[in-house]
């Protein structure tokens, strides 16, 4: 599996999160219209650490409305029946602890997953399980080298220490970590955690190869697929001036 998406010219790439569920299909038909490059998908977790409130929350109902690991897959192959984008399932290790490594891995691929996000494994572990690693500014100069030596076709670069959520300002600690893995890895950097706006797609765009929104892209789909294509449209936009 592969997750990187080839654009053309100097397009940065956009990821959206959303959560497993029933609207999630039409919700990803509308990401891609509007200009995303690759879909993240949730699978819930009753225990999500590295999760602020939004994303919580969306677990949470998504738990309450019976999506479990089976319904998350079926959900996953109903979406790529409707896009043509990359997908990601973004679960946790005792999901796949419980369901069986490889097996997950086998089911999500033939569901139609581009790669797997496993939030909780660090690279040099499970190396037989193809995905996109995670780093943070915490991550040692030989974890982020680690990371992208074994990363399934971009890093994922946590652009601040704590949970995910939308903020009001980019975090500060995004510059340093691009340059320790501009220096480690050849892979494409995008980054994710408190990107929010169309100013702080653009400000972290500046400095790597793409984005992901996840907090602020769960509450705008809580208004429907039109308002979440006219919000996907405006990240778009910002990346693309």
């Amino acid at each position: 599996m592969n997750s990187a998406r080839h654009t053309s010219g100097a397009s940065k790439a956009l990821v959206i999160y959303l959560m497993a569920g029933r609207e999630t299909p039409e919700l990803a038909a509308a990401a891609e219209a509007g200009g995303a490059d690759t879909v993240e998908i949730g699978f819930p977790f009753s225990d999500p650490l590295a999760d602020g409130p939004v994303i919580r929350r969306a677990a949470e109902r998504a738990l309450a409305a019976g999506m479990r690991t089976k319904a998350c897959l079926e959900c996953l192959a109903e979406t790529r029946a409707r896009v043509s984008v990359p997908l990601i399932p973004m679960t946790y290790s005792s999901l796949l602890e419980s369901y069986g490594w490889q097996r997950f891995a086998d089911d999500a691929r033939a569901a139609g997953a581009t790669s797997l996000i496993v939030a909780d494994l660090p690279a040099g572990e499970r190396d037989e399980l193809r995905r996109v690693q995670l780093v943070a500014p915490t991550s040692t100069d030989e974890r982020i080298a680690l990371a992208g030596e074994q990363t399934d076709g971009w890093l994922y670069l946590v652009t601040l220490t704590g949970t995910t959520g939308a903020r009001a300002e980019l975090s500060p600690a995004l510059a340093g970590l691009v340059e320790r893995a501009r220096s480690a890895t050849g892979k494409p950097l995008y980054a994710g955690f408190g990107i929010s706006t169309p100013q702080h797609a653009a400000t972290a765009a500046a400095l790597t190869d793409g984005v992901v929104v996840g907090s602020r892209a769960l509450e705008v789909a809580e208004e429907g697929p039109a308002a979440l294509q006219a919000y996907v449209g405006s990240l778009r936009v910002a990346l693309d001036a």
